[in-house]
């Protein structure tokens, strides 16, 4: 299809530009009520997708086609963004209807390396990036003195890519829990394929770091457990050649939010969200690797929930002595306990975490620090934490970071 670049400025209201093939739209864009809608068809769903934001007379605009990123530009500032698959059906030399001026041009999709920080911002509670962008699912962990969250970048409210989500991985980190640090995007999407890059964990062996993910593909698709590795913990590589999907025991497609740790002895181990087909049980898949490289799987499932709800964002980790799995069922989290490590563990009295959505943790400082996100008008909103130590029965106690 080819990168493209529309610019144009909105010199009378309203505005107005079409172009069509084969008897339907390809390329519409208008404003209504003061903002700017930009819609582009593609051969993977009837319904096309759209970008939005707010202009007026004299704004300069830009429309980014990528193969697989639309982004929207008023006055240099990025308003919106989408994510496609397949075709797109406007090409470079198609009619534009249109009584403005729209330069239309090829565009070099050339990659930037990014400083380690990128920015900052101070006091992390109840913050999200605004602009129209919120934080989702979060995935904290600790790196030397610093705690690190991985989130799942979210436009749209779950919505964008027909309904797949079009999540991407953005990464901050802090020393003090005030001034926080914005590093470059960790796990981005790259490929018209990938619907979502889901939840997963962040693991380091060797100085080299990884972070592990499945990719959801959407229309029955198994997801795919992948993997991105970085050698300075900032600019992360997706591994092209890792990469495998969950046995045929397990609903390939729901499988996701894969928790990678090491053991006491050095083996280390994946837990996976998906569902039993057979016993149509939300359960967390066990994985086993001596290498990270080839991963075998376990007889049984970690763990196994009592009907078809989806154990979702799985934890594990040890403290004070007891072995802990966290998972999240309809967005609330709790968590059972273990004398031992990966078996036995068991449901005690009150155990929901109460950190808003799907939280995870890191230990920082002797206590065990969970992060979560608060919604915000649907899914994703703004970052949560919580702090927590245990009794002497592994029970949970809760309180004020």
């Amino acid at each position: 299809m080819g990168n493209l670049k529309l610019s144009f400025e909105i010199n009378a209201l309203p505005f107005y530009a079409l172009s069509q093939k084969n008897g339907e739209k390809s390329l519409e864009i208008q404003t209504l009520d003061g903002g700017l809608s930009v819609s582009v068809k593609y051969d993977y769903d009837p319904r096309p997708l759209e970008v939005k934001g707010e202009i007026k007379r004299g704004d300069r605009v830009e429309v980014i086609l990528l193969d697989h990123r639309i982004e929207l530009y008023v006055n240099g500032v990025i308003m919106d963004e989408e994510w496609p698959n397949g075709n797109r059906l406007f090409c470079l030399g198609d009619i534009v209807t249109t009584e403005a001026n729209i330069e239309i041009n090829e565009f070099s999709d050339a990659e930037k390396v990014l400083p380690n920080v990128i920015s900052s911002f101070e006091n992390a509670e109840g913050w999200y990036p605004g602009n129209g962008v919120f934080v989702g699912d979060c995935m904290p962990y600790l790196r030397g003195d610093e705690y690190h969250v991985l989130y799942l970048k979210d436009r749209h409210h779950h919505r964008s890519k027909w309904g797949l989500g079009a999540h991407q991985w953005e990464h901050i980190s802090t020393k003090d829990f005030k001034t926080w640090n914005v590093h470059p995007m960790a796990v981005p999407i790259t490929e018209p394929w990938e619907g979502s890059i889901c939840t997963g964990s962040w693991i380091e062996k060797n100085g080299r770091e990884y972070l592990y993910y499945t990719v959801r593909r959407g229309k029955g698709l198994p997801a795919i457990i992948s993997r991105s590795v970085s050698e300075d913990g900032y600019h992360f590589v997706k591994d092209k050649d890792f990469g495998f999907t969950v046995s045929d025991k397990y609903n390939k497609e729901a499988a996701r939010d894969p928790k990678v740790v090491k053991d006491e002895e050095g083996l280390y181990h994946m837990i996976l969200t998906t569902v039993l087909v057979k016993e149509d049980k939300g359960c967390l898949a066990h994985y086993v690797s001596k290498d990270l490289e080839k991963w075998e799987e376990a007889e049984n499932p970690l763990y196994v929930v009592e009907n078809s709800d989806h154990p979702e964002c799985p934890d594990y980790f040890k403290y004070g002595g007891k072995y802990y799995l966290v998972f999240s069922l309809r967005g609330r989290a709790r968590y059972v306990v273990s004398n031992k490590p990966f078996e036995d563990f068991k449901m005690i009295d009150n155990t929901l975490i109460p950190c808003a959505g799907v939280p995870k943790c890191a230990e920082w400082g002797g206590r065990l620090v969970f992060t979560g996100f608060k919604v915000i008008n649907g899914y994703a909103g703004s970052l949560t934490f919580k702090a927590a130590t245990s009794d002497e029965s592994g029970k949970l106690l809760f309180e004020e970071l």
